[in-house]
């Protein structure tokens, strides 16, 4: 069953680890099969060295269950399905607690835009969602972190910034695929860093409005013209 997005959801996981953003068995890639309501995570706790694709687990979007799979699905399953439904157009999610993005999560702090290296990815800063509260965290604390990012985004386009992070806990991605949520954690953890570093260097004042829609739009708008044209 869906062999062909297990080894893609094996292929983004193995990129988490050669990208340096996950360290141990920390960080999870799903992907989504919309047409038939179903979701392809990463096994829990495995190592990525000896992952394989059949290690990959079918799970129901709208129940949760596994429907195909021997092993446990990742315990962050159900923030991968709050994120599925409240996102109808995306089709993979990652999670990571990679370095400097993490640090800006304990911080409670957004990722300003600084930059364009950001402004090519991101359209604005990258929002930190709040804390979960007691109850949130000793009820079902894996939803409640996906109902508490889908609060967040409440108003915020989720496909102009595909990613945030949650205060004291992480970083959330996701993208049209699962490739494409790990590129999207890939920049996300750069340009943290570069962040950090410039607001050490003593710099506050984030990119130009005008700049930063120009290096959004000339890749993601309606016109963009970066890169090659489609045959």
């Amino acid at each position: 069953m869906l062999e062909k997005l297990k080894k893609e959801v094996l292929e983004a996981n193995l990129k988490l680890k050669e990208y340096n953003l996950v360290e141990l068995t920390w960080g999870n890639v799903s992907a989504i099969d919309r047409e038939n309501g179903l979701v392809v995570i990463k096994p829990s706790g495995v190592p990525y060295e000896t992952m394989k694709y059949k290690d990959m687990v079918v799970v129901d979007l709208f129940t949760g269950k596994t429907v195909e799979g021997e092993l446990k699905p990742s315990s962050d399953l159900p923030t991968h399905i709050e994120l599925y439904k409240a996102f109808p157009e995306i089709g993979g999610v990652v999670h990571t607690h990679s370095k400097f993005a993490t640090s800006f999560a304990q911080a409670k702090k957004d990722i300003p835009a600084f930059g364009t290296t950001h402004a090519d990815h991101f359209y604005g800063d990258i929002p930190c969602a709040r804390p979960l509260t007691e109850d949130e965290v000793n009820g079902e604390y894996e939803k409640n972190t996906g109902l508490v990012i889908a609060e967040k985004f409440k108003d915020i386009d989720y496909k102009a910034v595909p990613g945030t992070l949650v205060a004291s806990h992480g970083v959330f991605t996701w993208g049209k695929n699962a490739m494409s949520a790990v590129n999207n954690a890939l920049v996300l953890e750069r340009v943290a860093e570069m962040a950090y570093y410039t607001i050490n260097l003593g710099a506050s004042e984030k990119t130009d409005g005008y700049l930063m829609k120009k290096h959004y739009e000339r890749k993601h708008g309606k016109n963009a013209y970066y890169g090659q044209d489609k045959q």
